[in-house]
């Protein structure tokens, strides 16, 4: 697999940010990346243009409105992945340092405003390694993963269609619709300040 086929990873955390105006003006580059993707199935791939397709023609407040009833509240749909994990205990702090020596590693610096579990940021790494890793990182994640899609389907929405393609990159079932379950409700939590400045600062020089 050459390094210009995992761009797509960049693409679909790009789709996972925050709907602004940046973002609508990104999105034919966004569709681009996703159509020439041989990571991207034809099937994955059409639910993925349908996401770009919808963020494009849908009225911009809509688009930023539904998106924060997706992701800024409760924890089912939360794009933070230790959140699933630790939730707010001790262990979800170490779990960051080390993900972010992981990126420190590998010649990444995480920018200050941004959490290293973020998976837009988690993409935007993987978008800058090979397969391998890639299949690896996401495997290890993959029940997160395939919670937020389940839950993203009930909702009947469609960025589903990212978390399907995440699963299938690295290598593991799709989603079940079958399987997709009522979450309870939870909770508003807008605490949270979502950025969208790019996640990694200018890579470190090789020692």
């Amino acid at each position: 697999m050459k390094p210009a086929d995992m761009i797509v990873l960049r693409a679909l955390g790009a789709l996972l940010g925050y709907p602004r105006p940046e973002l609508r003006k990104a999105l034919p580059e966004i569709a681009d990346a996703v159509t020439q993707s041989p990571l991207v199935g034809p099937q994955d791939r059409a639910a993925l243009l349908s996401l770009v397709e919808l963020l494009s023609d849908s009225n911009p407040l809509w688009t930023e409105e539904r998106y924060v009833d997706l992701f800024d509240r409760g924890r089912a749909t939360s794009l933070h992945l230790f959140e699933h994990v630790h939730g707010e205990a001790r262990d979800r702090g170490q779990a960051m340092i080390e993900l972010k020596a992981l990126y420190e590693r590998a010649g990444f610096r995480l920018s200050a405003k941004e959490l290293p579990d973020y998976l837009p940021v988690v993409l935007e790494y993987l978008s800058c390694r090979d397969l391998a890793e890639t299949r690896e990182m996401l495997g290890d994640c993959a029940h997160i993963l395939r919670s937020i899609g389940g839950a993203l389907l009930q909702r009947k929405s469609c960025y589903a269609a990212i978390f399907q393609a995440l699963l299938v990159i690295a290598g593991e079932a799709g989603l079940d619709p079958k399987a997709a379950v009522q979450e309870a409700a939870e909770p508003e939590d807008l605490d949270r300040d979502w950025t969208e400045q790019p996640a990694f600062a200018t890579p470190a020089p090789a020692s």
